[in-house]
């Protein structure tokens, strides 16, 4: 699926962006799911947050909607094909002891230009002896720079984390970074980017008419994946990361 050329990119650069991933009827089988959990409000509502900073379960004034665990919201998701093609990936470019951690859903909605903050994933761990991580971002929409496409910017994974704050109570952690600094990736539907934990990234809000919908998948080395579960963290916001000592 990847060749060396694309690997090495990966490794050097933090990010690969990764033409159809999945083909169209795909595309709209996963639409019609990724509706129906944004719908399915009373039974997620404990996983659902609004990554702008709006209080939780505030469904009227969402900007950017996020859903952790959709899976464990609809349990047919893990034998779909994206969660087997995202498995190959990540064992190839990160290694074979590469397990699923955790999935996840953002939507920014139309008109709310509302931004993702720049951050680094690993901001939001526990302490890991080993910080391999990957993080795969399947667009559904178009993904634009008008609409919250991702920008990286290059080799900061190789670089110490950065400092982050968290300006909003319960909103995102950011740090300092710009798009001066960064590469935008624009995505079609069926497309998807990748990048590793310690990617500084972010993207602008959505000024556009339509919808931006993303489905993530995280993967690390099964050995983290046992170490997380094993101090309480999953990923369904019970410790929201390694800054929050509950």
């Amino acid at each position: 699926m990847l060749g060396e050329n694309q690997i090495d990119f990966f490794k050097t650069q933090g990010y690969l962006v990764l033409p159809n991933l999945l083909n169209q009827e795909e595309v709209q089988d996963y639409l019609a799911v990724y509706d129906s959990i944004l719908d399915k409000t009373t039974k997620n509502n404990s996983l659902r947050s609004d990554l702008s900073g709006s209080p939780n379960g505030d469904i009227g004034r969402e900007r950017i909607t996020q859903i952790m665990l959709p899976s464990t919201i609809d349990t047919r998701l893990k034998s779909r094909v994206l969660y087997h093609k995202t498995l190959v990936l990540a064992k190839t470019l990160l290694g074979n002891d590469m397990a699923f951690d955790f999935d996840m859903l953002i939507n920014k909605r139309p008109k709310t230009n509302a931004t993702t903050p720049w951050h680094q994933d690993e901001a939001y761990w526990i302490e890991m002896p080993d910080k391999r991580a990957i993080s795969i971002w399947v667009a559904l929409d178009h993904a634009t720079r008008d609409n919250g496409c991702l920008w990286y910017v290059p080799k900061s994974h190789l670089k110490p984390l950065r400092k982050h704050i968290q300006k909003v109570k319960n909103g995102p952690w950011h740090c300092q970074a710009s798009e001066n600094e960064a590469q935008a990736t624009p995505l079609k539907p069926g497309d998807c980017v990748m990048h590793q934990g310690g990617t500084i990234h972010y993207s602008r809000g959505n000024t556009t008419t339509n919808s931006r919908r993303a489905f993530i998948l995280n993967y690390r080395p099964k050995s983290m994946v046992a170490l997380e579960r094993s101090q309480g963290f999953d990923h369904s916001r019970k410790r929201k990361n390694r800054r929050d000592p509950s």
